[in-house]
């Protein structure tokens, strides 16, 4: 695992810590981790604070140059909001740790230009295939099936 994807991995286990889900991201500029952020639906009672939302967030405020040179790297496939950041902002690359536990718009990504690089780290399953066991009806509320 290479080090952007352990601090996205160490973002989804302070969130999971917090009572939150498991999903963590950072989003790297030449090579520096500019900003980290996980899941806060719960501790936050947010509508939008997924790990990616809260990582650019988290980010502040960056011109169009920085995010066109930008990485974003996320434990789990982003969904469609994420994803909508992604395109809205110019984000040209997303590692994602794993999508077997849910995959996001990947081939809508790709079509607008973005790379992709799923990564199916067998950590960040494990933590997805843990959580959702345990806690159904929140992975559910949270992926907008309940």
């Amino acid at each position: 695992m290479d080090d952007y994807l352990a601090a996205a991995v160490e973002e989804a286990r302070q969130g999971q810590a917090a009572g939150g889900i498991p999903i963590g991201s950072v989003l790297v500029i030449d090579g520096e981790i500019i900003a980290r952020g996980h899941n806060q639906r719960m501790q936050k009672g947010s509508a939008v604070l997924h790990a990616e939302m809260d990582c650019l967030e988290n980010a502040g405020r960056l011109g169009a140059r920085d995010y066109r040179k930008s990485v974003l790297y996320s434990t789990l496939s982003p969904c469609d909001m994420c994803s909508g950041a992604v395109l809205l902002y110019g984000i040209p690359k997303v590692v994602i740790g794993e999508n077997q536990t849910f995959r996001g718009p990947e081939d809508y990504l790709r079509s607008r230009g973005v790379e992709l690089e799923i990564l199916n780290d067998a950590e960040c399953q494990q933590l997805m295939r843990d959580f959702v066991a345990a806690n159904p009806a929140l992975w559910n509320e949270d992926i907008g099936e309940t």
